[in-house]
Order: C-alpha cells, then structure tokens, then sequence
C-alpha cells in the first residue's frame, strides 16, 4: 500500500518577517544592558574593595605616625633623689626622661585637595571594624562627600572622648565594609574610640538605635547632661532614611 506524504509549505510573510527582526532587536538590546549591569556591578565592587584598601592605608599610616611621633622629650626629666641602702650605702642618682605622649595630628589631603586629620580610631569588636576617623577642614557637604569614600567622618561634636556628643558618618556599602553592619548593632553593644592625640581609649556602650528622614538632624545635638557621647551615622539598605545608633561612655 502506497503512502502518501504530505506536506506543508511554510509561507514567511512580510509580517513575520517583521517579528522576527523586532524578537532579535529586542534579544540583542537585552543582551547589551544585561552587559551594561554587570559591568556597573563589577565597577561598583572594584570601588569599594578600593575604598576599603585606602581606608586601610590611612589608618596604617597614622598608627605608624603614632608610634613614630612618641618621643622621649628631652626637656622634661624625673629625676630620683639620692637615697641609702639599709647597711647605709648612698645610691647614685638616677635621671629619667619622661616620654612625651602628646601627638601633633598631620594634615593630609584627599585627592580632590581637601585637607583633613586622622581624629582618631573606630573599633567594633563585634563587627571587626576597625577605621580611622577623618576630619575635614571645611566640613562642608562637597568635603564630607570626598572623604566618606575614604574612611568614617566627623559630622558633628567636640573634640574626640570629651563632654559632648561626637558624631562619625559612614557609609552603608550593604556589605562587611565601613559602617554597612552598623545597624545590626543592638543596645549594650562596645565601641572603642581611640584619640590621636594621646593614643588613648574609651569605650562606648551603644543604648538607643532608630531612624530618622535624612533632613532630620537632631541626633547631633550636644545636650548629653554632661555625659560624653557618640553617635553613629549610616544610610538605610534603601537610602531612604538615616540609622542612628547612640553610645554613652563607660
């Protein structure tokens, strides 16, 4: 028995035509911007691996001028008074430098120009954070700005662990990095600020977190009741509103 095959023939129409060139434009502009947003992703990421890396240096750099600048001052001496032993013998006297703690903060500038200080040093056990605090010399906003790609900043306050309210800026990468795990501290949490000046430290004891819409600036204010005070500053994931985590010292 014979069979018979059929077939049929497939037209292309103009139309069709049409439609397919339209489904490859389309395919291809995806393709580009799929290009364009991991490329933006990877830039991102680079720039902050860089942002990380520069804090790091600024800091290493002003803990080594630390040790550096930790003389002996020559003009100052301890001197210890002749004395006897107990069979009556006179001791000789002895004359002791004393090691002058005080350190000159250095200026330095960013690249765009602006002149800051390293202020001191933010440490979160917690966290394992550890950055210098930069302090602008301008405090403007195009200063802040610069400088908060570098490393946490002094917004607002007093000079560093006084009487006051200090305030640090950082920014929320929504990663490991400055201050992007600072929301997830919760009250009776540590922080550590380490003056510059003397290489002393203080430690903080976090016991208020909210947030705040970004024109809201209350969180600055120096009515602490002669407490010392911090306050940390920080971007929500969205950008949306400001975390405002505040510590007393203990």
């Amino acid at each position: 028995m014979n069979q018979i095959l059929i077939t049929k023939k497939l037209y292309i129409t103009p139309e069709l035509k049409k439609k397919k060139k339209i489904y490859k434009a389309n395919f291809i502009i995806s393709v580009f911007f799929l290009i364009i947003l991991i490329s933006v992703y990877i830039y991102a990421a680079y720039d902050r691996d860089k942002a990380e890396a520069v804090s790091q240096d600024i800091l290493a750099t002003a803990e080594q001028e630390q040790e550096d600048n930790t003389v002996v001052d020559s003009d100052i001496l301890i001197a210890v008074l002749n004395d006897t032993t107990d069979d009556g013998t006179e001791t000789t006297p002895v004359v002791i430098p004393e090691t002058n703690q005080n350190v000159t903060k250095t200026k330095q500038q960013s690249q765009s120009g602006y002149t800051y200080v390293i202020d001191g040093k933010i440490t979160i056990p917690k966290l394992g954070i550890e950055y210098g605090i930069l302090d602008g010399e301008t405090d403007s906003e195009a200063e802040t700005e610069e400088l908060l790609k570098m490393s946490p900043v002094k917004f607002h306050g007093p000079e560093i662990n006084t009487v006051g309210n200090y305030c640090i800026v950082g920014h929320n990468y929504r990663n490991k990095r400055f201050f992007s795990k600072v929301p997830t501290l919760v009250n009776g949490d540590i922080i550590q600020i380490t003056d510059f000046s003397d290489n002393s430290t203080v430690e903080y004891e976090v016991y208020n977190k909210y947030t705040v819409v970004p024109e809201d600036v209350s969180c600055t204010s120096q009515n602490t009741d002669g407490r010392t005070e911090i306050t940390l500053i920080t971007c929500t994931d969205d950008s949306s509103l400001r975390w405002i985590i505040k510590a007393k010292a203990i």
